[in-house]
């Protein structure tokens, strides 16, 4: 007989996400996936499922190698599961991480309309350059 585990529990045992309540809304929400379909939190994952996991700006891609009841640390964790997220995917994320951040010279108080729209202007320019 085969065993049986459901995907929110799936997720928060190999620590995709922080709580098993998170896993079971974003499956709610349509951000996990498999082969286009958004997944219920009552689904029954199999070891080869190819799951597609939306968080924030993050898109991973997981195959399911093994199936783990409990969770344990991230070192172990990563030994249930394959990453097939491409490599320019990951990098992309990252260096939304490593960009360069604007900062106000030190006493020039609150920025005014104005210039929140300035600096809105140039930050979504910023991303539309790094998307493109």
């Amino acid at each position: 007989m085969a065993q049986k585990l459901r995907i929110d529990k799936y997720l928060w045992s190999i620590r995709a996400f922080k709580t098993r309540t998170l896993a079971a809304d974003a499956c709610k929400a349509g951000r996990v996936k498999k082969e286009g379909t958004s997944l219920k939190a009552s689904y029954e994952v199999k070891e080869g499922d190819v799951l597609v996991i939306s968080k924030a700006a993050e898109k991973k891609t997981i195959k399911v190698t093994a199936l783990l009841f409990t969770r344990v640390e991230a070192k172990k964790a990563v030994l249930y599961y394959e990453d097939l997220t491409p490599e320019e995917d990951t990098l992309h994320y990252k260096s939304a991480f490593m960009a360069t951040v604007l900062q106000r010279d030190s006493g020039t108080g609150r920025p005014t309309k104005k210039d929140r729209r300035d600096i809105d202007t140039l930050q979504e320019s910023w991303f539309e350059d790094t998307e493109g």
